[in-house]
Protein backbone atom coordinates (compact mmCIF):
# COMPACT_ATOMS: atom_id res chain seq x y z
CA UNK A 1 0.00 0.00 0.00
CA UNK A 2 1.61 3.19 -1.14
CA UNK A 3 2.25 6.04 1.82
CA UNK A 4 1.76 8.84 -0.60
CA UNK A 5 -1.89 10.93 0.33
CA UNK A 6 -4.73 10.36 -2.84
CA UNK A 7 -6.50 12.97 -0.28
CA UNK A 8 -5.49 15.65 2.43
CA UNK A 9 -7.96 18.03 3.95
CA UNK A 10 -6.48 20.53 6.23
CA UNK A 11 -8.57 22.65 9.01
CA UNK A 12 -11.51 21.93 7.06
CA UNK A 13 -14.64 24.14 8.45
CA UNK A 14 -18.23 24.50 7.04
CA UNK A 15 -20.65 26.51 8.92
CA UNK A 16 -24.13 27.10 7.56
CA UNK A 17 -25.86 30.71 7.76
CA UNK A 18 -28.78 30.47 9.80
CA UNK A 19 -31.41 33.67 8.15
CA UNK A 20 -33.80 35.25 10.29
CA UNK A 21 -36.29 38.61 10.87
CA UNK A 22 -37.89 40.50 8.04
CA UNK A 23 -35.10 41.43 5.97
CA UNK A 24 -33.53 37.45 6.95
CA UNK A 25 -29.89 38.52 8.13
CA UNK A 26 -27.89 36.53 9.29
CA UNK A 27 -28.68 35.92 12.86
CA UNK A 28 -26.17 32.55 13.80
CA UNK A 29 -24.65 29.99 12.02
CA UNK A 30 -24.45 26.18 12.46
CA UNK A 31 -20.71 24.85 12.41
CA UNK A 32 -21.49 21.72 10.49
CA UNK A 33 -17.79 21.19 10.35
CA UNK A 34 -15.42 22.91 12.82
CA UNK A 35 -11.96 22.12 12.27
CA UNK A 36 -11.03 18.97 10.24
CA UNK A 37 -7.93 17.37 8.94
CA UNK A 38 -7.10 13.83 7.76
CA UNK A 39 -5.41 12.26 4.67
CA UNK A 40 -6.16 8.68 2.48
CA UNK A 41 -3.46 6.71 0.80
CA UNK A 42 -3.92 5.32 -2.60
CA UNK A 43 -5.63 1.73 -1.41
CA UNK A 44 -6.75 3.00 1.95
CA UNK A 45 -9.96 3.07 3.56
CA UNK A 46 -10.81 5.46 5.98
CA UNK A 47 -13.81 5.09 7.69
CA UNK A 48 -15.60 8.30 9.35
CA UNK A 49 -18.53 7.17 12.22
CA UNK A 50 -20.48 9.02 14.40
CA UNK A 51 -24.09 9.88 15.37
CA UNK A 52 -26.53 11.63 12.93
CA UNK A 53 -25.65 14.76 12.66
CA UNK A 54 -21.89 15.12 13.33
CA UNK A 55 -20.98 16.36 10.05
CA UNK A 56 -19.53 13.12 8.51
CA UNK A 57 -21.75 13.57 5.06
CA UNK A 58 -21.45 17.58 4.96
CA UNK A 59 -17.18 16.45 4.99
CA UNK A 60 -17.96 14.26 2.01
CA UNK A 61 -19.98 16.75 0.12
CA UNK A 62 -17.21 19.26 0.35
CA UNK A 63 -14.36 16.84 -0.49
CA UNK A 64 -16.82 16.48 -3.48
CA UNK A 65 -16.69 19.95 -3.84
CA UNK A 66 -20.76 19.73 -4.01
CA UNK A 67 -20.86 22.50 -1.55
CA UNK A 68 -17.93 24.98 -0.97
CA UNK A 69 -16.17 24.82 2.35
CA UNK A 70 -16.02 28.04 4.48
CA UNK A 71 -12.45 27.21 5.46
CA UNK A 72 -9.36 24.82 4.77
CA UNK A 73 -8.14 22.96 2.29
CA UNK A 74 -8.23 19.83 -0.15
CA UNK A 75 -5.78 18.91 -1.91
CA UNK A 76 -6.19 15.46 -4.62
CA UNK A 77 -3.38 14.42 -5.31
CA UNK A 78 -0.95 16.93 -3.84
CA UNK A 79 -3.08 19.56 -6.26
CA UNK A 80 -5.33 22.55 -4.03
CA UNK A 81 -8.54 22.65 -5.38
CA UNK A 82 -10.27 24.05 -2.68
CA UNK A 83 -11.13 27.42 -3.99
CA UNK A 84 -11.58 26.13 -8.05
CA UNK A 85 -14.42 27.13 -9.29
CA UNK A 86 -16.84 24.75 -11.03
CA UNK A 87 -15.64 24.94 -14.32
CA UNK A 88 -11.94 24.63 -13.31
CA UNK A 89 -13.01 21.45 -10.70
CA UNK A 90 -14.17 19.47 -14.19
CA UNK A 91 -10.66 18.55 -14.98
CA UNK A 92 -10.31 16.89 -11.31
CA UNK A 93 -13.64 15.09 -11.54
CA UNK A 94 -12.43 12.34 -13.10
CA UNK A 95 -10.36 11.35 -10.05
CA UNK A 96 -13.11 11.58 -7.79
CA UNK A 97 -16.58 9.55 -7.54
CA UNK A 98 -19.10 8.78 -4.73
CA UNK A 99 -21.73 6.20 -4.47
CA UNK A 100 -24.72 7.33 -3.03
CA UNK A 101 -26.85 5.89 -0.12
CA UNK A 102 -29.84 6.00 -1.82
CA UNK A 103 -29.14 3.83 -4.91
CA UNK A 104 -32.81 4.43 -6.73
CA UNK A 105 -32.90 8.01 -5.94
CA UNK A 106 -29.28 8.31 -7.48
CA UNK A 107 -30.09 6.77 -10.98
CA UNK A 108 -32.13 8.47 -13.72
CA UNK A 109 -35.42 6.39 -14.17
CA UNK A 110 -36.15 7.40 -17.92
CA UNK A 111 -32.82 5.75 -18.85
CA UNK A 112 -31.80 2.11 -19.53
CA UNK A 113 -29.13 1.30 -17.35
CA UNK A 114 -26.36 0.90 -20.23
CA UNK A 115 -26.92 4.25 -20.44
CA UNK A 116 -26.42 5.71 -16.94
CA UNK A 117 -23.27 3.80 -16.27
CA UNK A 118 -21.69 5.01 -19.71
CA UNK A 119 -22.66 8.36 -19.24
CA UNK A 120 -19.17 8.89 -17.57
CA UNK A 121 -17.45 7.76 -19.97
CA UNK A 122 -18.91 10.29 -22.92
CA UNK A 123 -18.81 13.25 -20.58
CA UNK A 124 -15.16 12.82 -20.34
CA UNK A 125 -14.56 11.58 -23.60
CA UNK A 126 -13.11 8.29 -22.62
CA UNK A 127 -15.04 6.02 -25.39
CA UNK A 128 -17.85 6.33 -27.80
CA UNK A 129 -20.00 4.14 -30.09
CA UNK A 130 -18.94 0.10 -30.18
CA UNK A 131 -16.32 1.05 -27.26
CA UNK A 132 -18.65 2.58 -25.09
CA UNK A 133 -20.95 -0.30 -25.12
CA UNK A 134 -18.01 -3.39 -24.98
CA UNK A 135 -16.25 -1.17 -21.50
CA UNK A 136 -19.88 -0.65 -20.25
CA UNK A 137 -20.54 -4.54 -20.39
CA UNK A 138 -17.33 -5.11 -18.80
CA UNK A 139 -18.50 -2.96 -15.87
CA UNK A 140 -21.34 -4.78 -15.38
CA UNK A 141 -19.81 -8.30 -15.14
CA UNK A 142 -17.03 -6.91 -12.93
CA UNK A 143 -19.76 -5.43 -10.22
CA UNK A 144 -21.81 -9.14 -10.64
CA UNK A 145 -24.13 -7.94 -13.19
CA UNK A 146 -25.23 -9.94 -16.43
CA UNK A 147 -24.19 -7.86 -19.61
CA UNK A 148 -28.02 -8.51 -20.92
CA UNK A 149 -29.19 -6.32 -18.35
CA UNK A 150 -27.67 -3.31 -19.31
CA UNK A 151 -31.34 -2.50 -21.36
CA UNK A 152 -32.95 -2.65 -18.25
CA UNK A 153 -34.38 0.42 -15.81
CA UNK A 154 -33.58 1.30 -12.75
CA UNK A 155 -36.91 -0.18 -11.40
CA UNK A 156 -36.28 -3.39 -12.81
CA UNK A 157 -33.49 -4.08 -10.41
CA UNK A 158 -33.33 -5.28 -6.47
CA UNK A 159 -31.90 -2.94 -4.14
CA UNK A 160 -28.56 -4.81 -4.08
CA UNK A 161 -28.00 -4.63 -7.60
CA UNK A 162 -29.22 -1.04 -8.27
CA UNK A 163 -26.11 -0.18 -5.75
CA UNK A 164 -23.96 -2.23 -7.83
CA UNK A 165 -24.93 -0.15 -10.81
CA UNK A 166 -24.05 2.78 -8.37
CA UNK A 167 -20.64 1.13 -8.05
CA UNK A 168 -20.09 0.55 -11.60
CA UNK A 169 -20.64 3.84 -12.77
CA UNK A 170 -18.30 5.50 -9.98
CA UNK A 171 -15.97 3.08 -11.31
CA UNK A 172 -16.07 3.84 -14.45
CA UNK A 173 -14.10 6.68 -15.37
CA UNK A 174 -10.74 4.99 -13.05
CA UNK A 175 -11.00 7.16 -10.09
CA UNK A 176 -8.34 7.81 -7.34
CA UNK A 177 -10.78 8.21 -4.98
CA UNK A 178 -14.39 7.15 -3.86
CA UNK A 179 -16.49 8.83 -1.75
CA UNK A 180 -19.13 6.10 -0.20
CA UNK A 181 -21.79 7.81 1.84
CA UNK A 182 -23.71 5.14 4.08
CA UNK A 183 -23.69 2.95 0.47
CA UNK A 184 -24.99 -0.03 2.23
CA UNK A 185 -27.33 1.42 5.29
CA UNK A 186 -30.43 0.86 2.75
CA UNK A 187 -29.62 -2.78 1.95
CA UNK A 188 -29.97 -6.05 3.81
CA UNK A 189 -27.36 -7.48 5.89
CA UNK A 190 -26.73 -10.58 3.41
CA UNK A 191 -26.86 -7.97 0.56
CA UNK A 192 -24.54 -5.19 2.77
CA UNK A 193 -21.79 -8.39 3.21
CA UNK A 194 -22.08 -9.18 -0.29
CA UNK A 195 -21.53 -4.97 -1.28
CA UNK A 196 -18.60 -4.35 0.79
CA UNK A 197 -16.87 -7.37 0.19
CA UNK A 198 -17.28 -5.97 -4.07
CA UNK A 199 -16.15 -2.29 -2.50
CA UNK A 200 -12.92 -4.40 -1.37
CA UNK A 201 -12.36 -6.67 -3.91
CA UNK A 202 -12.65 -3.72 -6.39
CA UNK A 203 -10.14 -1.91 -3.91
CA UNK A 204 -7.50 -4.12 -4.22
CA UNK A 205 -7.79 -4.39 -7.96
CA UNK A 206 -7.29 -1.00 -8.37
CA UNK A 207 -5.63 0.69 -5.98
CA UNK A 208 -8.82 2.81 -4.87
CA UNK A 209 -9.10 4.70 -1.82
CA UNK A 210 -12.18 4.92 -0.30
CA UNK A 211 -13.70 7.71 2.43
CA UNK A 212 -16.16 5.57 3.64
CA UNK A 213 -19.16 7.05 6.10
CA UNK A 214 -21.29 5.37 8.01
CA UNK A 215 -22.89 5.34 11.59
CA UNK A 216 -22.52 1.15 11.52
CA UNK A 217 -19.69 0.14 13.36
CA UNK A 218 -19.73 -3.62 12.43
CA UNK A 219 -19.58 -2.67 8.90
CA UNK A 220 -16.36 -0.28 9.89
CA UNK A 221 -14.90 -3.17 11.00
CA UNK A 222 -14.97 -5.11 8.29
CA UNK A 223 -13.72 -2.30 5.26
CA UNK A 224 -11.96 0.30 7.19
CA UNK A 225 -8.13 0.38 7.36
CA UNK A 226 -8.49 3.50 9.57
CA UNK A 227 -11.35 4.81 11.42
CA UNK A 228 -11.99 8.41 12.39
CA UNK A 229 -14.75 9.11 14.98
CA UNK A 230 -16.75 12.51 14.78
CA UNK A 231 -18.61 14.36 17.17
CA UNK A 232 -20.23 17.57 16.92
CA UNK A 233 -18.24 18.75 13.88
CA UNK A 234 -15.05 17.36 15.17
CA UNK A 235 -12.96 14.41 14.86
CA UNK A 236 -12.19 13.34 18.47
CA UNK A 237 -10.55 9.60 17.87
CA UNK A 238 -8.16 9.04 14.74
CA UNK A 239 -6.63 5.43 13.96
CA UNK A 240 -6.54 2.01 12.97
CA UNK A 241 -9.37 -0.35 13.25
CA UNK A 242 -7.46 -2.86 15.39
CA UNK A 243 -6.34 0.03 17.99
CA UNK A 244 -10.11 1.84 18.02
CA UNK A 245 -12.15 -1.44 18.56
CA UNK A 246 -8.89 -2.78 21.08
CA UNK A 247 -7.25 0.44 22.41
CA UNK A 248 -9.61 3.17 21.70
CA UNK A 249 -8.86 6.45 24.16
CA UNK A 250 -11.60 8.69 23.79
CA UNK A 251 -14.80 8.23 26.37
CA UNK A 252 -17.00 8.77 23.22
CA UNK A 253 -15.45 6.15 21.50
CA UNK A 254 -15.94 4.05 24.31
CA UNK A 255 -19.98 4.86 24.50
CA UNK A 256 -20.24 3.93 20.62
CA UNK A 257 -18.74 0.69 20.98
CA UNK A 258 -20.90 0.10 24.07
CA UNK A 259 -24.02 0.98 22.56
CA UNK A 260 -22.89 -1.45 19.65
CA UNK A 261 -24.00 -4.67 19.38
CA UNK A 262 -20.82 -7.13 20.71
CA UNK A 263 -21.47 -10.41 19.08
CA UNK A 264 -18.15 -11.68 21.72
CA UNK A 265 -19.33 -12.61 24.44
CA UNK A 266 -16.70 -11.72 26.59
CA UNK A 267 -17.51 -7.60 25.53
CA UNK A 268 -21.15 -8.78 26.20
CA UNK A 269 -20.30 -8.90 29.61
CA UNK A 270 -18.32 -5.61 30.31
CA UNK A 271 -20.29 -2.85 32.17
CA UNK A 272 -22.12 -0.87 29.12
CA UNK A 273 -21.18 2.82 28.84
CA UNK A 274 -24.08 4.76 28.61
CA UNK A 275 -24.08 8.63 27.51
CA UNK A 276 -26.16 10.94 29.57
CA UNK A 277 -27.99 13.85 28.26
CA UNK A 278 -28.94 14.77 24.09
CA UNK A 279 -26.54 16.13 21.49
CA UNK A 280 -25.95 19.57 21.52
CA UNK A 281 -27.17 22.33 18.71
CA UNK A 282 -24.27 22.53 15.92
CA UNK A 283 -25.84 25.99 16.11
CA UNK A 284 -24.76 26.42 19.77
CA UNK A 285 -22.23 23.88 20.42
CA UNK A 286 -20.80 23.84 24.15
CA UNK A 287 -17.45 25.61 24.53
CA UNK A 288 -13.97 23.52 25.14
CA UNK A 289 -14.71 20.20 24.13
CA UNK A 290 -17.91 19.70 22.64
CA UNK A 291 -18.29 16.24 24.46
CA UNK A 292 -17.78 17.57 28.11
CA UNK A 293 -21.35 18.17 28.66
CA UNK A 294 -22.08 14.73 28.26
CA UNK A 295 -18.54 12.81 29.49
CA UNK A 296 -18.52 10.99 32.54
CA UNK A 297 -14.83 12.10 33.05
CA UNK A 298 -14.41 15.61 32.28
CA UNK A 299 -12.70 17.87 34.34
CA UNK A 300 -12.46 21.93 34.55
CA UNK A 301 -9.73 22.09 31.39
CA UNK A 302 -12.71 20.49 29.61
CA UNK A 303 -15.03 23.11 29.59
CA UNK A 304 -13.19 26.34 28.72
CA UNK A 305 -10.52 24.87 26.36
CA UNK A 306 -10.65 22.48 23.28
CA UNK A 307 -8.48 19.79 23.13
CA UNK A 308 -6.37 19.44 19.87
CA UNK A 309 -5.85 16.22 18.06
CA UNK A 310 -2.89 14.85 18.97
CA UNK A 311 -0.94 11.63 17.93
CA UNK A 312 -0.61 9.92 22.11
CA UNK A 313 0.96 6.93 20.03
CA UNK A 314 1.70 5.81 16.50
CA UNK A 315 -1.00 6.55 14.12
CA UNK A 316 -3.39 6.89 17.24
CA UNK A 317 -4.93 10.12 17.47
CA UNK A 318 -6.82 11.35 20.44
CA UNK A 319 -8.70 15.12 21.29
CA UNK A 320 -8.70 14.61 24.73
CA UNK A 321 -7.54 16.61 27.73
CA UNK A 322 -7.05 13.26 29.72
CA UNK A 323 -5.10 11.32 27.07
CA UNK A 324 -2.13 9.81 28.03
CA UNK A 325 1.46 11.26 28.37
CA UNK A 326 4.62 9.66 27.29
CA UNK A 327 3.00 6.70 25.89
CA UNK A 328 2.05 5.77 29.39
CA UNK A 329 -1.77 4.18 29.89
CA UNK A 330 -5.01 6.35 29.43
CA UNK A 331 -7.05 7.04 32.38
CA UNK A 332 -10.13 5.32 30.31
CA UNK A 333 -8.15 1.71 29.04
CA UNK A 334 -9.07 -0.33 31.79
CA UNK A 335 -13.00 1.08 32.34
CA UNK A 336 -14.27 -0.93 29.08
Amino acid sequence: MSTAPVLEVQGLVKHFPILGGLLQRRVGEVRAVDGVSFSIARGETLGLVGESGCGKSTIGKVVLKLIEPTAGRILLGGEDVSSLKPGAMWAHRRRIQTIFQDPYSALNPRLPSGTLVGEPLENFGLARGAELGERVAKLFERVGLRPDAMRKFAHEFSGGQRQRLGIAKALSVNPDLIVADEPVSALDVSVQAQVLNLLIDLQEEYGLAYLFISHDLAVMRHISHRIAVMYLGRIVELTTKRALFEGHLHPYTEALLSAATAPDPARRKRRRRIVQGDVPSPAKPPPGCHFHTRCPYAIAECRTLAPPLIEVAPGHHVACHRRPVGGGPHPLSTTV
